[in-house]
């Protein structure tokens, strides 16, 4: 099991743009420290509050230079032509790649927000699937053709050559978020590694995490060379050595808030269980320090002491989880228990579970390099 972060940008009503930016970084920092292997950030336009990061290339390489051995995650990168040309993508994807020394993840997707495609003009969302896949297909052949040309349905080039080719060979491990059943199954089947959340206990994803082992297992021809056999869940941790001031601390952090803005802003995202169908989402209740608490018999939010936290990990490691991501700014909390949570995890519950200091991807790709020599 290894472990990151999701450096998010939430802002809610009550604080600033700047002082989020900040704080991001000094996360990355402190994760980076303490043995975390990925930062994560996503692509997000015009969702107010839920999250301010339109340029997660920015901000990464800020992380990237500042650390020497955490990842640099695209989580995910929009690749529908409108929003991003895809040969834009291949050269910035590169680039990193040269700048980090082999530590970019691309983590590939199509937007889930009506709000996004429709700002750039995209007719539906349907038509961001066959816009998101042709992109797929390409940008390897960006990364390896010299000179690459292309007349497809969603974009066209004459013939260039596009630069820099990837310092990594035979270029970065390369992600699909996804939300949806078959998704999962069309991630694992392509080869690519899986970028997924919960707001649950392990068992509400434990169908989608066996459906995307089995996929990759049947794929014999990996749309980006080679196999990235790797499922990243994205949920919540606070861990402090008193369980219960974690729950306290939780409880009054405005969660609720945050949950409210991802489904009322992510609206092709399914809801899940509960919850309306349709239309906004508010009025959502803080838990209680007594409902976290029963939760974590059943895998819930990890808030609580680290051998409460030791437990649920567990279980996700059963399932076949290969990653946990966290992300720690997307509450109301002072940053010192944000800080101290970090350094607690760190030092009593990662070690438990990433033993290896090389990260999965980087042996993954290595491997398939060395079995296609031989």
């Amino acid at each position: 099991m290894e472990f990151g972060i999701f450096s998010h940008m939430h802002v809610p009503p009550w604080d600033d743009e700047h002082s989020r930016y900040l704080r991001e970084q000094e996360v990355a920092l402190a994760v980076d420290a303490v043995g975390f292997k990925y930062d994560w950030s996503p692509e997000h336009h015009f969702l107010t509050h839920y999250s301010h990061q339109p340029a997660p290339e920015i901000f990464l390489s800020w992380v990237a230079a500042r650390t020497r051995r955490i990842h640099v995650g695209y989580a995910i990168v929009n690749i529908t032509p409108p929003v991003n040309h895809p040969a834009r993508v291949a050269e910035r994807i590169a680039t990193m790649d040269h700048l980090s020394e082999g530590r970019v993840e691309f983590g590939t997707g199509r937007g889930s927000s009506s709000t996004e495609w429709a700002g750039f003009a995209i007719p539906s969302a349907a038509e961001t699937k066959p816009m998101w896949r042709e992109a797929l297909e390409q940008i390897p052949r960006m990364w390896r053709d010299e000179p690459y040309a292309y007349e497809g349905k969603y974009f066209r080039m004459p013939e260039r050559n596009v630069l820099p080719k990837p310092y990594s060979k035979p270029h970065p491990p390369m992600w699909l978020a996804c939300s949806s059943p078959p998704t999962f199954v069309e991630a694992g089947e392509l080869g690519l590694g899986s970028l997924c959340f919960t707001f649950g206990t392990p068992s509400e994803i434990a169908e989608n995490v066996r459906s995307y082992k089995e996929a990759i297992k049947r794929c014999k021809n990996p749309i980006a060379g080679y196999v990235n056999d790797n499922i990243a869940v994205t949920t919540n941790m606070l861990c402090l050595p008193d369980g219960d001031q974690a729950r306290w601390l939780y409880s009054r952090a405005r969660v609720e808030t945050f949950t409210e803005y991802f489904f009322n802003a992510l609206d092709s995202i399914p809801r899940p269980k509960g919850m309306p169908k349709e239309g906004r989402i508010s009025g959502l209740t803080a838990p209680t320090p007594e409902a976290l608490k029963d939760g974590l018999k059943v895998g819930g939010r990890q808030i609580g002491a680290p051998e409460e936290i030791v437990e649920v990990i567990r279980m996700y490691e059963e399932l076949g989880v290969d990653q946990l991501i966290y992300a720690p700014l997307t509450l109301t909390l002072d940053q010192k228990y944000v800080l101290e949570s970090i350094e607690t995890f760190g030092k009593h519950v990662l070690p438990k579970f990433d033993k290896d200091p090389v990260h999965s991807t980087t042996r993954q790709r290595e491997a398939a390099l060395k079995a296609q020599a031989a």
